[in-house]
């Protein structure tokens, strides 16, 4: 990591404090959080208020490491061992005490517990873990997933296992254009269904498990996708509201199908011929919502909605990005499956590409089309991702211009670039926190900081509320 990255601000991977504080666990629950997530530093010496450099006590700075070192080892349970080292910057010592991604997920303070004692990183804080997310790295951690687990409340016939493995490859034909492939579909089998983790074997009995539950609509409280067409670039106007249940496949289809019915279609002649096209490349619209369905997180009792505004098409699905998964590994092709069980069956039935080509090939579709590169946001406990339509409100280069319908040309003229990406965030997401800005824009919060105040002092934007649970208001120009 560089010194300007280093030092540039707190974010969800750094942490400062001016001093090493007496009490361990001031900085013990950000030690575990950075365990139960991607990682992270913390640099004892700086002022995390004001980012000044104020250095540590050098003639006993060999001291305080080890004390640190062995506050970690002795408070966290597993155990966890940090590399801590020392670096000069404007002629003073800071300590940076670097705390890697754990394998042994959830870590905790031996002194709390497991249930209260641990602790994620959230937008650049350090915040007590939610049930449902605990849950998550419980299994996470003995390398299991929640949709390969044994749905008790179910029971399974031979009967039934045929009917889905029949319902299955007729979807998998459906689904393929071309009669030379459709030939080539196998059939699946029970041992199929095991080996996938659709079933699981127990003592020789079979048991459905959570996957074959969702696949078939028969799991208990059965997530739906939410649906709905708004008046404007915000959620204040309904236009139409459509909720879909039943199996999981069968909601992909019906959320796409609802998303076509709503998007504008156009003309384009070949020749002598002529071609309806739709505004946005549709392989990469029902790219998106399979792959919202195959990867949000089932624990999470939320649903996955997907919202059509003026400027864009809008899809969140529930659950974080994995640990080790980031914005720019999925632009670049990586793909780590949440539910691998869901992702083999929906492979199977041509719902989703198997090894993560989809992120790079909706972008490459979204350029093709003329269209603004899609936006992928990782907000507090979502993901969502915004494919923007063209718009006079969206620019054929670039998606900050969309902020133009809430503020006049003469203020526009008057902000900078990050100004404009730091207005689009907002009108998306009113509520957005200062840190999650930080993070979707890559910056520390202190830069954010100082472009909030500007864009207050330019009577812009106020904040109505705390930053944590109030939302954004513009003022009209």
């Amino acid at each position: 990591m560089t010194e300007k990255s280093l030092f540039s601000g707190e974010s969800k991977s750094i942490e400062y404090k001016v001093t090493v504080p007496k009490k361990s666990d001031k900085y013990m629950k950000t030690v575990v959080a950075f365990a139960n997530g991607r990682g992270g530093k913390i640099i004892f010496g700086i002022d995390d208020k004001t980012l000044e450099v104020v250095g540590m006590d050098e003639d006993n700075i060999f001291k305080t490491m080890d004390a640190i070192t062995n506050a970690i080892s002795d408070s966290c349970e597993p155990r966890i061992r940090p590399e801590v080292t020392l670096q000069t910057i404007n002629n003073k010592t800071v300590i940076i005490v670097e705390i890697l991604p754990g394998a042994l997920r959830p870590y905790y303070i031996k002194s709390e517990g497991i249930i209260n004692g641990t602790y994620v990183r959230v937008s650049g804080t350090t915040r007590p873990i939610e049930g449902y997310m605990l849950k998550e790295l419980i299994l996470e951690g003995q390398n299991r997933y929640f949709d390969s687990e044994p749905c008790r409340e179910l029971t399974v016939t031979d009967e039934d296992i045929q009917n889905l493995c029949q319902t299955m490859k007729e979807t998998a034909i459906k689904n393929t254009w071309q009669d030379s492939e459709k030939a080539k579909i196998k059939d699946i089998t029970k041992n199929t269904l095991l080996s996938w983790g659709v079933l699981a074997e127990i003592q020789g009995e079979i048991f459905p498990t959570n996957a074959y539950a969702l696949l078939t609509g028969k799991m208990h409280m059965q997530p739906i996708i939410q649906c709905g067409l708004f008046k404007g670039t915000d959620r204040a106007y309904f236009v139409d509201r459509r909720e879909f249940d039943g199996p999981i496949q069968d909601q992909v289809d019906a959320a796409y199908q609802y998303v076509l019915e709503k998007i504008n279609m156009g003309m384009q002649i070949h020749g002598i011929y002529r071609q309806d096209v739709y505004e946005l490349p549709t392989d990469s619209v029902r790219e998106l919502i399979a792959n919202a369905v195959a990867h949000r997180s089932y624990l999470e009792p939320g649903n996955i909605q997907v919202a059509i505004f003026d400027d864009r098409l809008e899809i969140t699905s529930p659950g974080m990005l994995l640990n080790n998964v980031s914005i720019k590994k999925m632009k670049e092709g990586y793909s780590k499956p949440r539910n691998p069980a869901i992702a083999n069956a929906f492979a199977y039935m041509k719902i989703i590409e198997k090894w993560g080509t989809s992120i790079p090939r909706v972008f490459q579709e979204c350029k093709e089309y003329g269209l603004p590169e899609p936006a992928l946001i990782d907000f507090d406990g979502d993901f969502r991702v915004n494919m923007y339509r063209r718009t006079p409100q969206v620019s054929e280069n670039t998606v900050t211009e969309k902020v133009t319908d809430r503020v006049t040309d003469k203020v526009i003229d008057k902000v900078t670039d990050i100004e404009k990406n730091i207005l689009n965030l907002i009108s998306e997401k009113p509520e957005i926190t200062t840190s999650c800005l930080a993070d979707s824009l890559s910056v520390s919060r202190k830069t954010i900081s100082k472009y909030i105040k500007s864009l207050k002092e330019k009577g812009i934007i106020e904040r109505i509320g705390s930053d944590r649970k109030g939302y954004w208001k513009f003022h009209q120009h």
